[in-house]
C-alpha cells in the first residue's frame, strides 16, 4: 500500500510540474507511448516467432480477434478509438475540453463539486430515513 500512495503522489507532483509546460509534457508523453506500444509489439512479434500456440496466438489474424474482443468486452473499444468526451460533447453540443477556456473549465469543476456535495447529502438523508424505520 506505501508503495502504491508513493508513486500516486510522485505522479501528482510530476503531471503538476509537466502540466505548466505542455509541449514538453507531450513530448515526453508521446515518446513514452510509442516507447511502450514499441515494446509491447515486439514482444508479441518474439513470442509469435517462439511458435507453438504462442506463435498462433501472437499472430496477426488471431491477436487482432483477441484484443477486438477483450476492447469490446472491456468497453474500451469505443472509450479508446473515439473517446467518451467527444461523444458526450456531440450528443450534448457542448465545446470539446481543448477548446474551452479556463473560466469554463473552472465553472463546470466548480458545478461538479456542487453536485457532489448535493449528492452525499442526499445520501446522508437516506441513511436517515433508513435508520429511523
Amino acid at each position: 500500500m506505501r508503495f502504491i500512495k508513493f508513486f500516486d503522489k510522485l505522479e501528482d507532483e510530476v503531471r503538476g510540474k509537466l502540466s505548466r509546460a505542455p509541449i514538453i509534457y507531450g513530448i515526453i508523453g508521446g515518446t513514452a507511448i510509442v516507447m511502450f506500444w514499441r515494446g509491447v509489439w515486439h514482444t508479441a512479434d518474439m513470442l509469435e516467432q517462439s511458435g507453438g500456440i504462442l506463435g498462433v496466438v501472437f499472430g496477426a489474424p488471431i491477436s487482432t480477434i483477441i484484443s477486438a474482443i477483450i476492447l469490446l468486452l472491456t468497453g474500451l473499444f469505443v472509450s479508446f478509438f473515439i473517446g467518451d468526451r467527444i461523444i458526450l460533447s456531440g450528443l450534448t453540443h457542448e465545446k470539446k475540453v481543448e477548446e474551452k477556456t479556463e473560466s469554463e473549465v473552472r465553472a463546470e469543476g466548480a458545478l461538479l463539486l456542487n453536485m457532489s456535495d448535493k449528492l452525499r447529502h442526499i445520501e446522508r438523508e437516506i441513511e436517515a430515513i433508513k435508520s429511523k424505520k
